[in-house]
Parts: structure tokens; sequence; C-alpha cells
């Protein structure tokens, strides 16, 4: 170790030798090379010794004895510069210098002070004489400390204000909104970051105590007026939100005027949530609509879910999809034995396989199968490797228009590739059936939301006839239904995003269409939670909070861009899409909703249809599906629901 010691101390000698060539250069390094910083500090320290040197000279004392002189010099200069190697003190970026580098300049100092002083002593008792004059020593110290602590400060406090300043003149002046420790620790985050993004102009207190104060040399600003009044106060152009104790509609009443004034808007995450904490300033980022549309957070009955998941063999159905995939992540929380991963679509699948090959986990096994739902010996064959107990069906075809365009592929997948499943279900005796549905399939109005629907009777219908004839399957048959969700595929969400990227404009349907919408986890969460509480046979309906109507969601998204609607970006109406309505309902006319334990869960009371009769329509809509004559197949869907009546559809024709 002593021999790797006096290597690594001879490299660092000859370290200025080997960068000579490299001098030139200085002026383009982001940062003053080791051997620069350790140079600086060695001649801190010999002034330090010189002025010590001078200062009790004027008063007739005598700091080194004339006769060790040259002996003293090179012991005082090679014992600071050993100390400042081992305790690595010029190690540091000097302008990132904080509390630490002064403890290592401070503690490596002392043991040089304290070497000098038993050296001294020794002298004394040896030969009468002493090398230094004690007192000099300590007045050494403190001017060596000093000189060291106060060059990195100037340095630091020269970089912040003229350097960082004067590179980055588009800096974006910034209010921080809170004063708390994560407030401030996010000021220090971006203050210290590179390249600069921010200039911080001061905190905002919703508290209005600690106004006469400041925080890291800034203002601290009450509230007493709008957010907009005082952003134009400080001349900030931007608000970054780091106060965790205001509500959801404090923030939203925020973002909103700031919106109103085209300020941008910032959001960040609790301190505790942070998980690198060398990265925070990159954790600050654009509010997102998702950040808009949050509600509270959703309570789980993990109890009753790990019950029903732990060491369970799960099988999940379009795991590939956006829905899906979510879902294998949260199952996946619960332990189970195996998971099994299906889905047709091969590099999605890879994708999602080698996400959850990164979980490490000893007990989950993941089985990766590449699967077509259609394929009912495909399918028998999945369920004869695995058995699986809980089966989670989320694989469908769910964009509107293209079933409008294709109703024989929707009734392949969402009918016959549900009903498949469902069978296989009770074959092997799976405990549980969670089939993920649509509100689309409530008084449908087109393909998609009618083939739906249709799945659902026959779900409902096989698990009160088993119920009804007492026969051998327990498996419980449970259907979820839920609106639009947040960056799924195919939502307004990313193609919005995309058009705004893309400049524009954003397209809209129609001005006054609504919709419902949930984030992705959330509408994963209430269906583990659902599959869990089900006792068999209920369609359980989510909560979906208030309505959205989506042009005043692309407004939202155009102005959290940093845009302003209509002039920067333009939102274009092109008409209401084949099978599309303006709103969507989550039950019938004619249904009502029972309470559940969960506030966020209702079942919905819907009259269920005789199994033999389901069973003989959908058989036959298979047929004529294979076939492909769409009149033939969409007039069959309409006799099997006949609430779906067609809108914007060449299939209106039928319901005349």
């Amino acid at each position: 170790m002593q021999h790797d010691k006096k290597s690594n101390l001879f490299s660092l000698l000859l370290e200025p030798f080997s960068r000579l060539s490299s001098i030139g250069k200085v002026r383009n390094l982001s940062y003053l090379p080791r051997w620069v910083i350790l140079a600086i500090d060695m001649s801190i320290v010999l002034l330090a010794a010189f002025l010590t040197f001078e200062m009790l000279s004027g008063m007739g004392l005598q700091y080194v004895h004339r006769r060790f002189v040259f002996i003293v010099i090179p012991t005082y200069l090679f014992l600071h510069l050993f100390f400042f190697w081992l305790f690595r003190t010029y190690s540091g970026i000097i302008r990132h210098s904080g509390y630490i580098d002064a403890v290592k300049i401070f503690i490596a100092l002392f043991f040089s002070l304290l070497i000098l002083i038993v050296i001294n002593l020794s002298t004394y008792f040896l030969n009468g004489q002493k090398l230094f004059m004690n007192t000099g020593l300590f007045m050494n110290f403190v001017l060596s400390f000093s000189g060291l602590f106060i060059y990195r400060i100037i340095v630091k406090q020269t970089f912040e204000t003229y350097f960082s300043e004067s590179k980055n003149t588009d800096l974006m002046r910034a209010l921080i909104y809170g004063s708390d420790a994560n407030a401030i620790s996010v000021a220090n985050a971006l203050k210290s970051e590179k390249p600069t993004r921010f200039k911080i102009v001061g905190f905002v207190d919703k508290q209005n105590q600690n106004t006469s104060k400041r925080i890291l040399d800034l203002p601290i600003l009450n509230l007493r007026k709008r957010i907009p009044v005082i952003m134009r106060s400080v001349e900030a152009e931007a608000l970054i939100i780091a106060d965790k104790s205001l509500t959801k509609d404090e923030k939203l009443t925020i973002v909103d005027e700031c919106l109103e004034f085209n300020y941008k808007v910032y959001t960040v995450p609790l301190i505790t949530d942070w998980e690198d904490r060398n990265e925070i300033s990159k954790k600050v980022k654009n509010f997102q609509i998702q950040d808009l549309l949050e509600r509270k957070p959703i309570v789980l009955d993990n109890k009753s879910i790990s019950d029903q998941l732990n060491n369970k063999v799960v099988l999940i159905t379009g795991a590939a999809g956006s829905i899906g995939s979510e879902i294998v992540r949260q199952v996946f929380s619960f332990n189970p034995r195996k998971i099994i991963i299906l889905d047709q679509a091969e590099t999605p699948l890879h994708h999602l396989s080698l996400e959850m090959g990164k979980l490490k986990s000893t007990k989950v096994k993941i089985r990766t199968v590449i699967c077509d739902i259609r394929n009912r010996e495909a399918i028998e064959e999945i369920f004869k490797k695995f058995k699986p107990e809980v089966v989670y069906h989320a694989a469908a075809y769910k964009h509107v228009p293209l079933m409008e365009e294709n109703p024989s592929q929707a009734i392949f997948v969402n009918v016959m590739g549900t009903k498949n499943l469902a069978d296989l279900s009770c074959k092997y005796n799976v405990d549980s059936f969670v089939m993920v549905s649509t509100d689309k399939a409530v008084n449908p109005s087109n393909v998609m939301g009618a083939s739906k629907r249709i799945a659902e009777k026959y779900v409902q219908s096989i698990h009160y006839k088993l119920n009804r004839e007492q026969q051998r399957c327990d498996t419980k048959f449970i259907t979820t239904r839920f609106g639009n969700v947040l960056g799924s595929n195919g939502s307004v969400v990313p193609l919005f995003t995309e058009q705004i990227a893309n400049g524009g404009p954003i397209t809209i349907t129609h001005p006054e269409i609504i919709r419902y919408f949930m984030t992705i986890p959330e509408a994963c969460q209430l269906v583990l939670e659902a599959g869990a509480m089900g006792n068999g046979g209920e369609i359980y309906i989510f909560d979906m909070g208030k309505p959205v109507k989506i042009i005043d969601l692309a407004h939202k998204m155009i102005r959290l861009a940093g845009f302003t609607p209509e002039k920067e970006i333009k939102i274009k109406i092109v008409g209401l899409r084949p099978g599309e309505k303006l709103y969507e309902e989550l039950l019938n006319d004619s249904s009502k909703t029972l309470p559940t334990h969960h506030e966020k869960i209702m079942i919905a009371q819907e009259q269920f249809d005789d199994y033999e009769d389901v069973f003989q329509a959908v058989d036959g809509l298979i047929d004529t599906a294979n076939n492909f004559s769409n009149t033939e197949i969409v007039s069959k869907m309409k006799v099997i629901v006949p609430e779906f009546i067609s809108m914007n559809s060449a299939f209106t024709i039928l319901d005349k």
C-alpha cells in the first residue's frame, strides 16, 4: 500500500510535466487541471509562510531559525504537499466548492501543523533549539486556511456572477414557488446546472412569513398579489413549482394564471423522490397535461390484491400495449410466481421483455409468448403449459376509424379472441378472468364499441350460466370499463404533442367534443383492485372525474409548450371521424350503479343475457365475419346490441 501511495505521489509530481504540451489549451477547458489547483494551493501556503515571517520580523521575532532554513523550507512544503495529496484537496472543481472542501483543507493543514509541532518539539529536546516559533506556526495555519478558503470563494462567486451569466445571455429568469428545503435544494441544483437554463430571481412564500428575509441572497416574495403580477415585478419568464404542500386546486389555479399570461410553468419532484441527487436539475420538467388532470392518490387494498396475485401464475394478454404493459409492471410488484406476457406484436413485446429483465427478482419469473388470441389451438397450448391462475385480458383492437373499415377484424379479435380466452379459462379452472373493456361499449356508435359490448355480454353470460348450473368451473369472470387514458396508443395527448413539436396545426374533430380522461397507472391500479374485489359477473366502472373539452385540452397543451394558441400553433377542425360521437358514457340509459368499498369503483347494474342466446349469436357473428361482408357483419352486431346506432358512418343506413 505504501508503494502504491509513493507511486501515486510520484505520478502526481510528474503530472505537470506530462501536461506541458496542453498548457495552451487551458482556456478551452471546462475546469482547471488538478496540477494547476495544487500549484495554486502550494503558492498560497508559501505566501502565508512569507507573510508570517514578515509579520513576526516586524515585531522583532524570529519565525524560523536561520541555521535550519534550508531544511525547514523543503520540510514545510513537502508536508503540505503530502497532506494535500492524501486528502485530495485539489480534486474538486473550484467553482463547485462546498462545505466538504473546506473541511478537507482544514484537516490537511491541521495535520501539517501537528507534524511540524512534533518535529519542532523533537529538535528542541534533542538539540535544545526549535526550528520554528510555535506561535508562528499557528499564525501560518490561520493565514493558509484563510487564503485557501477565500481563494475558492472568490473563484466560485466570480464564476457564478460573471462567467455563467456572461456566457449564457439567454437564461430564462425564473421564480421558485416555495421556500422550504425542497425549494432551496432545487435552486442550488439549478444554479450549478451545466449548461445553465435558468436564472433564479427569487422565491415565493405562500404563507407570507419570511418576506423580510433572503434565501441564497435572493428575495422572498409574498402572495398578496396574483402570481402573474409578482412575476412581472421581477421580470420573470417562468415559474418552477417546488412547494409540495399545494393542493390540486391551488396548483391548477397557479398554472391557469401563468398560462393566461403566457408564462412557462415547470414542476419538480419531492426531495424524497429523487433517486440521484446529482441529477436533480434534470428532473425539473415542463408541466405536463397529466399533472393538470391528476387526482388524489389512489389507495389500494394491497392485501386483497396480494392475496389474489402473490405466488400465482398470471397471464396478461395484450401485454405489449399501453394498458397491458402497465398491468405487467404493477402485477410484478405483488410477487407472483410467474407472469406470462402475451402479445402478437413482436417488437414492443421484445422491448417489454427487456424492461422486465432489468427488474431484479429471484421470485418472479417472466415468460414471453408471441401468440394471436384468435388462434384457439395456440392459446390452449399456453393454458396447458403454464396453467395460469389469473388472467388479465387487455388484448383488443381499439381504434374506432380502423374498425369501421375492418369490422371482421374487430369480431375476430375483440369477440372471438375474448370468447377463446373465457372458454379456456373455464376449462382450465382459472381463478379470476378480468377483462379490460371501454366506455365506447356503452350505447355504442361504432363497430369497435359494439364489438367490446358483445364481448362483455359473452363474459357476463358465461359466468351466470356456470353459476346457475353449478358446474365445476369456479372461474370468476369480471369486466372493467373505463374511458380514455392519457398517453395510451391512440390517445389525443401523444398526437397533440407530436403536432405541437412539428409546429402545428393541432387537429380536432369537433369543437364541442368531450372526453373523460384517466392516467394509465391509475386505470391499471383500478383494474387490479376490481379484479381482487370481484365475485364474478360484475361490470365495474371507474370514476373518471370531470369530462374534459378536447379543444380546451389543446389550448392548455399549446400554452404549456410555450406557444400561443391560434397565433403560433393553429387549431384545425377536421370533422367527426366515422363512428365517433361527441361524448362517451359509462352507463346505458337504463343502467344504475352500486357502490363498492372503493370510492372510485362502482358496479354497473345491467341486464345480462342468456348464455345460449349469446353463444348462438356470437357463433353466427363469427361465421359471418369469415365471409368478410361488412354490411352483414354490422347488421348482426346491431341485432345482438340493439342500442348500437352508427354515427358518421357508412353503416348509418342500417339504422333506418
